[in-house]
């Protein structure tokens, strides 16, 4: 149960697909004055380093931000980003200086988890509620919301965060963001995600509702978009569905004959009660992700929605 670790993770091609859409979320969601309770199910460590071991042992983040980075670096001066993107890019500068002017991947070292993400809209009323039960990152991550001094705007919970949602739904607020992205490392995660939206939209219909899965070749991962919008179908909630493929996901053999697993080839979104900027935020934003992000000609993306 405690052997995934997301710093391992931070920053891969999955991670510029879900935080891309986080800030999204969260952009348009803390516009009204009205407090918004945003509950995290699986934290993690808030904020990670990309020049750390756990980082440069996995790679990972060489085929997502960096490489994003990299093809800004590269690309003509005239080159343009859509909004989304450039959010994302605004957001890597804040915690790494000097990157909004080159983008030059060599500037980035610290990268934000979702906790960190969302903790940049908790003015006024908005409340932040974090879940996480790996000994080691609740650690780091009660410390890493303790420096941002938000005082009781943010709380953190040693506690598994699909048993801990149940009681805050519906918020007295009546507005809610729920994250949900567990490591899906046990199979078992695929269905709890499933029965824990089930009930939550039961009894929260109006709150947004955003779960990250990835997309490997195993039933379960395919099926859970699938249940996803049937639930928001059979509920009558609209859904947008948003996934992100960078490289193909068969076996293959490097010069040696050495059998390579090719590691995640690709991650989807589905947000539940989306706000309406958010189909086109994403149709503009995913074209230049592929080109980006893309490793092979298996690279592509797609974009549905409902409801």
């Amino acid at each position: 149960m405690f052997s995934y670790r997301h710093a391992f993770h931070a920053g891969n091609h999955a991670d510029v697909l879900k935080h891309l859409t986080l800030l999204a979320l969260m952009k348009y969601l803390t516009q009204k004055d009205t407090a918004l309770t945003v509950i995290d199910t699986h934290a993690g460590a808030g904020l990670y380093r990309l020049d750390g071991d756990y980082s440069q042992t996995s790679g990972e983040a060489g085929e997502g931000v960096m490489r994003l980075a990299r093809a800004l670096h590269e690309a003509p001066a005239a080159a343009s980003v859509t909004p989304a993107i450039e959010a994302y890019l605004d957001l890597l500068t804040s915690l790494n200086p000097g990157f909004e002017v080159s983008h030059d991947p060599a500037l980035l070292k610290v990268y934000p988890g979702s906790p960190f993400i969302a903790s940049r809209f908790m003015e006024g009323r908005h409340k932040l509620k974090l879940y996480e039960l790996h000994p080691t990152d609740f650690k780091a991550l009660s410390g890493n919301m303790a420096q941002l001094e938000l005082g009781r705007s943010v709380s953190c919970a040693m506690q598994d965060g699909f048993e801990a949602l149940r009681p805050l739904l519906p918020p007295p607020s009546r507005r809610a963001l729920v994250m949900c992205d567990p490591s899906y490392e046990m199979k078992s995660d695929y269905g709890r995600v499933s029965t824990v939206m089930t009930e939550a939209v039961k009894r929260f219909p109006t709150g947004t509702y955003a779960v990250w899965y990835p997309l490997i070749p195993r039933t379960e991962a395919h099926d859970l978009p699938k249940k996803l919008k049937t639930l928001a179908t059979r509920e009558g909630r609209s859904w947008l569905d948003a996934t992100l493929t960078v490289k193909s996901s068969k076996l293959h053999k490097d010069e040696d004959g050495e059998v390579i697993r090719p590691g995640l080839p690709a991650s989807g979104m589905f947000i539940i009660n989306p706000p309406y900027t958010l189909h086109a935020e994403l149709k503009a934003a995913l074209p230049q992700l592929v080109d980006w992000l893309g490793q092979d000609r298996n690279a592509g993306f797609t974009l549905a929605h409902g409801g």
